[in-house]
């Protein structure tokens, strides 16, 4: 069996071998290399030269030592060169090795301590936004039990009654406001935005911590109509919030639904809000106290629908359980609960802006109208295809918008009862939310992505999409001053001017 450098692999002249490491190299050259580093080139283990072993081959006949000027010296001059080479050429290998195990090492520690520092990094953001929730602020006093308003109806029990003191109130309501509206007549309000200004909106703000980030998304938005600063969001972590975009400060924390807050309202003339929920409940809050008021126990399902009468004292609410109800938000009291002859569930509701009649969604498609005082369906408006996601009528009462699932808005005349206009979206489009600004003049859409249209030309003046989530709600400031959209990716962004 032939035997083999360790180093230059070559078949050794005198064959030695390493205690050590057991590896034959030839004398020569380990003996250079012993000399140079003091240990064994296989290990690394010291060895010294009188540790070598030398191993017994046929004697091998040499040569004449050669002269200085002969071939034989200038082939014994190339031979040393070439042991050089050998042992440069091993060293440079076993470098090579080590710098590939520290590389390696070091790319290991690199991915460890980017995994650590993304996961610090998200804890220290949940941290801040968690610290943003709970800051003090004046005025916030910790929820405290409240008891049901007493009066208020359980789930099924039987109504009021709508008194002829209640219809003579809704009816002196409606004239009043339509009389004002007539005196208005089309004028635009002082300081409304021109188009041209919408199309210049920029996103301005966004809030990601106004609820929990263990139950991600804000499922509700509006606008205290009397002070426009302050918004309210309800969110799937059971709270609602109220927060003020000037201070940037949150103003309530309102804690007590035992499931998420769907649909939320800010009362236009008190520090009012109210709020609905699948616990089968709606609260009334009073915001300085953070403290239930009222609780609404109107309906055997879950809430999908709420609106406020514009007599500031009743609301709308619509449910699964196939019934929309009007409730007294001072005492508590049903009023009149009326089921859907259709047999199917409602999924949202709105009041016409003079408040004697309403919309309604269903499960089925249709957008139905009823007139409040008679307690009757008046007129529906077939076309969609899938439940109806949400539906909202113009301030001048003579427009409604309605959207379902099936990725358009359908725009009705309500002196015609028929549908004029269609606006169709990219397929898949998913509308959550429709709302006409405070004079008629825009529409906005909240779902895939938020957008503007100028109402009468119906044209797409912005198109914002910001969200990294659906959108679920969008509200116009006043005279669309700014826009207020919340999302599923549990933020609250403001778009206006800079």
């Amino acid at each position: 069996m032939a035997l083999y450098c360790a180093i230059s692999n070559e078949v050794p002249e005198f064959p030695v071998v390493s205690p050590t490491s057991g590896a034959v190299f030839e004398k020569r050259i380990i003996e250079k290399y012993i000399i140079e580093n003091g240990v064994d080139p296989i290990n690394g283990k010291e060895l010294r030269v009188e540790d070598l072993i030398e191993i017994k081959t046929p004697p091998i006949v040499k040569p004449k030592p050669p002269s200085a000027t002969s071939i034989p010296a200038t082939l014994k001059s190339m031979q040393d060169e070439w042991d050089a080479l050998m042992l440069h050429t091993f060293t440079q290998r076993q470098q090579l090795q080590t710098a590939r195990q520290e590389l390696s090492h070091a790319l290991y520690q690199h991915d460890a301590a980017c995994r650590v520092i993304a996961r610090l990094t998200k804890e220290v953001t949940a941290a801040r936004e968690a610290l943003a929730t709970l800051k003090p602020q004046a005025g916030i006093v910790a929820p405290q039990p409240v008891h049901q308003a007493e009066g208020a109806a359980a789930g099924g029990a039987a109504a009021a009654g709508m008194s002829g003191e209640v219809v003579a109130r809704l009816q002196e309501r409606a004239t009043a406001l339509t009389q004002e509206r007539k005196r208005r007549g089309r004028t635009v309000p002082d300081g409304l935005l021109a188009p041209d200004q919408i199309r210049a909106f920029l996103t301005l703000a966004s809030h990601p911590g106004l609820h929990s980030a263990s139950v991600p998304g804000i499922l509700s938005l509006d606008i205290n109509p009397s002070d426009h600063s302050k918004l309210l969001t309800g969110g799937n972590d059971r709270n609602a919030t109220v927060f003020n975009k000037d201070t940037e400060q949150v103003v309530a924390i309102l804690k007590g639904h035992t499931k998420k807050v769907t649909r939320v309202i800010y009362h236009p003339d008190e520090d009012t809000v109210i709020t609905a929920s699948p616990d089968h409940t709606i609260r009334v809050w009073n915001v300085p106290t953070s403290q239930t008021t009222v609780i609404l126990r109107s309906h055997d399902g879950p809430v999908t629908g709420l609106s406020l009468h514009p007599t500031g004292d009743y609301v709308l609410s619509t449910s699964t359980d196939q019934h929309w109800a009007f409730s007294d938000i001072r005492t508590g009291t049903l009023l009149t609960k009326v089921s859907d002859a259709s047999g199917v569930s409602l999924t949202t509701a709105q009041f016409h802006p003079d408040g004697l009649i309403f919309g309604t969604g269903t499960e089925n498609s249709q957008v139905k109208i009823w007139d409040l005082k008679e307690q009757s369906n008046v007129a529906n408006f077939p076309g969609h295809v899938g439940p109806v996601t949400s539906i909202s009528f113009s301030e001048n009462g003579y427009y409604l918008a309605t959207a379902a699932e099936d990725a358009c808005v359908k725009l009705w005349d309500l002196r015609k009862l028929k549908n004029f206009k269609t606006i169709q979206l990219e397929e898949g489009y998913a509308i959550k939310e429709l709302c006409f600004d405070q004079s008629g003049t825009y529409l906005a859409i909240a779902g895939t992505d938020v957008r503007v249209y100028l109402c009468r030309q119906w044209q797409e003046l912005k198109l914002f999409n910001d969200h990294t989530a659906a959108a679920t709600g969008v509200r116009f400031g006043k005279n669309a001053q700014y826009i207020a959209s919340t999302s599923m990716d549990r933020t609250l962004k403001l778009y206006g001017i800079e």
